[in-house]
């Protein structure tokens, strides 16, 4: 009997030859997408298994609370503890300074205290009758205890990360404080990126670019829009062919609308950081566990490589927590009870089922 040839089509991409990578922090996804860990387990789920390799992810930051730097410490120390280079650009006048900062991978002895006294703590603040307000979604984006410590580590944000991970060569730093034009910048990312080309699926190491607050003041490139969305738009390319991982922040409110939808068209992976108002007493009303609230987390678009099948979400905006304020937690916001109403409270819209009244409605 004549063998089985494989059906190929323009809709799917054989992956017959692809391996899998032998590489802590390298996890395979489907259609032959390969995942890296933005080093929070909540934020990996909720994009169907972390951020692509060869992806580019962008943040638009809040104007009035430096979020986005809670991403970008979990990202970075994620892969310095892995042993994956890191390409840091920075509007600072000393960049490394920064890197003192990051967090601590947590021990095994505090991640079952944290897995145990969140548990603890979510049965004593909601009463039972209250469970069925909480979707499975939920509780699956809550549960860590599934997480390979290969792949995503939790970090500890009163813990410094130990010097010897960042001391040494594998760590670059830019500043591009005072920088007259992007072409410097440009050349160090291409010399970092060309470290790790991709051949066929093999796997020798992989690479981090983290670029904060491009567009920020003190780098002089606000009137340069042009030149930043083509450094943009060439880093994107560079990073198709190479085994890395690119993130931008930015804030937005500092570019045109017209640019900044530019901007946001050229990322593979935007998401958006909002600070919470202080004392906002209506919000707190809406929404269970307000209290531990940090902000806001509004993922915008997801990485879709390899395929042409959308991914749609559940939910698209999280709450940030700070779990005893030593770990970071991306919940989703569930709206608190009100005159005995049920069903998933994210999806909930303002509509008809928003009356609390009953009987035949008036159109």
């Amino acid at each position: 009997m004549a063998a089985t040839k494989t059906r190929i089509s323009s809709f799917s991409r054989n992956i017959s030859a692809v391996s899998a990578p032998q590489l802590p922090g390298i996890k395979c996804g489907p259609n032959g997408t390969f995942f890296v860990s933005s080093g929070i387990p909540d934020l990996d789920k909720i994009l169907g298994g972390g951020f692509p390799l060869g992806s580019l992810v962008m943040i638009m930051e809040d104007a009035e609370a430096p979020h986005h730097m809670l991403l970008l410490r979990n990202f970075m120390s994620q892969g310095l503890v892995q042993n994956q280079p890191l390409l840091y650009a920075s509007p600072a006048k000393d960049p490394r300074g920064f890197l003192g900062t990051l967090p601590c991978p947590s021990s095994s002895k505090d991640d079952k205290s944290r897995n145990h006294d969140t548990e603890q703590e979510k049965a004593l603040r909601i009463a039972w009758q209250y469970k069925k307000y909480f979707s499975e979604n939920q509780q699956n984006i809550d549960n860590h205890k599934d997480s390979n410590q290969e792949f995503c580590n939790d970090f500890d944000l009163r813990k410094p990360l130990e010097k010897h991970f960042y001391s040494g060569q594998r760590v670059d730093c830019v500043s591009i404080k005072d920088s007259p034009n992007l072409a410097t910048l440009h050349d160090r990312c291409a010399t970092f990126l060309a470290q790790f080309p991709r051949n066929d699926g093999s796997f020798s190491c992989m690479g981090r670019i983290v670029i904060q607050s491009l567009c920020a003041p003190q780098c002089e490139l606000s009137k340069m829009d042009w030149d930043m969305l083509s450094f943009i738009r060439s880093l994107k390319s560079m990073l198709r062919s190479a085994n890395a991982v690119a993130i931008i922040t930015f804030p937005s409110s500092l570019l045109s609308p017209s640019f900044c939808k530019r901007w946001q068209h050229m990322a593979d992976v935007l998401l958006s950081v909002k600070a919470i108002p202080d004392e906002d007493k209506e919000l707190g009303k809406l929404l269970t566990g307000y209290q531990d609230m940090v902000g806001f987390l509004n993922v915008h678009k997801i990485a879709r490589i390899n395929t042409q099948v959308p991914m749609i979400l559940e939910a698209t905006t999280f709450s940030i927590k700070l779990h005893k304020r030593r770990f970071l937690v991306l919940e989703c916001l569930n709206q608190a009870p009100i005159d005995g109403s049920s069903g998933t409270s994210y999806g909930t819209s303002g509509g008809c089922s928003g009356s609390s009244r009953s009987g035949a409605l008036d159109f």
